[in-house]
């Protein structure tokens, strides 16, 4: 499965809203028959039938009572690194008589959490909302934020929030002699193309931490014809890569049998056009034998390379990887 053309380019930007990454729901105005944390979980909304709490109908996302007086319901996040918003989701999935027929979302950028003093500026205006869908809309705004607060006019459910955007990473403040995880996602890494994630999207590669489960990674499908599966990964900032660390944990009976990588400095072009050339691109790593459920690291296999902006991540011939890092200094 290789990026859908179909969805807004946005999409294919980190998700700031992401639990994963560090994003909370900090408050809301009411959130009586689903809690607002679940609006920021990252798996897909489920529906379960028959299932029902103490308040009634259980439902995965944030959903507020119905609002009796005047006024809307509104819910304040954290963002899990602060960001430049280029686009959002407003999923309603499984909400049909009960999602808000419309929503905007206002952003800050503040030190601290929000209070009565805290200046919001809107970055989406009001916008119409469909039930039980993903309603995309773009953000035309270049302001970088650290909060988002989304408004649903009146009241209703919202099974998940993704503020889609670039992290803003402030590299001045950090020490250029000391070892970074260039490609980490709260360093400003990304995913730019892969030619298959039928099971898990290339992007977890480069969350925080060690993966849960055989979910919590990158995963491809049993490949059936010659080759092997990659994917181009954009560094957070220019750097020597110095030392790699490729982790197959839950991997078992799927992890891929060898891995490589490819890298290249790149000025300038078109996500496209980055992937095209990828598969010329000079190697980093030579072909590594890989193993099951373990935390692989390789330093003295790593060739001498300049700085570099991108890498080709090979595995061979498939299967899966749950986190990829690559440590270095900055350019």
């Amino acid at each position: 499965m290789q990026p859908d053309p179909s969805l807004p380019s946005f999409t294919r930007l980190t998700n700031l809203a992401q639990a994963r990454l560090g994003a909370k729901a900090l408050a809301c105005s009411d959130d009586f028959f689903a809690e607002m944390s679940r609006m920021l979980q990252n798996e897909p909304a489920v529906f379960i039938p028959g299932k029902y709490d103490d308040n009634g109908k259980w439902m995965d996302g944030w959903e507020s009572r119905r609002k009796r007086v005047a006024g809307h319901d509104w819910c304040v996040v954290k963002l899990g690194v602060a960001g430049r918003i280029r686009g959002v989701d407003v999923d309603t999935s499984y909400f049909t008589g009960n999602y808000p027929p419309a929503a905007s979302l206002e952003a800050a950028n503040i030190s601290g959490d929000p209070d009565a003093s805290t200046v919001w500026t809107e970055v989406l205006p009001a916008t119409p909302l469909k039930g039980t869908s993903h309603n995309y809309a773009p953000v035309d705004n270049s302001g970088v934020w650290t909060h988002v607060r989304l408004n649903i006019f009146p009241d209703g459910g919202v099974a998940r929030l993704r503020v889609y955007g670039d992290v803003h990473k402030d590299w001045s403040k950090n020490d250029r002699s000391a070892v970074y995880d260039l490609v980490a996602l709260e360093n400003g890494g990304r995913a730019v193309g892969w030619n298959d994630a039928h099971y898990n999207m290339p992007e977890q590669l480069l969350l925080p931490g060690r993966g849960v489960n055989m979910g919590d990674g990158w995963e491809t499908r049993r490949r059936r014809e010659p080759g092997n599966d990659w994917c181009v990964l954009a560094l957070g900032h220019p750097g020597v890569v110095e030392k790699v660390e490729v982790d197959t944990a839950f991997y078992k009976g799927n992890f891929p049998d060898r891995c490589s990588i490819q890298a290249a400095h790149i000025a300038s072009g078109t996500d496209q056009s980055i992937i095209t050339q990828s598969m010329f691109w000079p190697i980093l790593l030579p072909e590594q034998k890989l193993a099951a459920d373990k935390q692989l690291y390789f330093a003295r296999e790593v060739e001498k390379h300049g700085p570099i902006t991108h890498v080709r991540f090979n595995i061979i011939p498939d299967g899966g990887v749950s986190r990829l890092r690559l440590f270095g200094r900055l350019a």
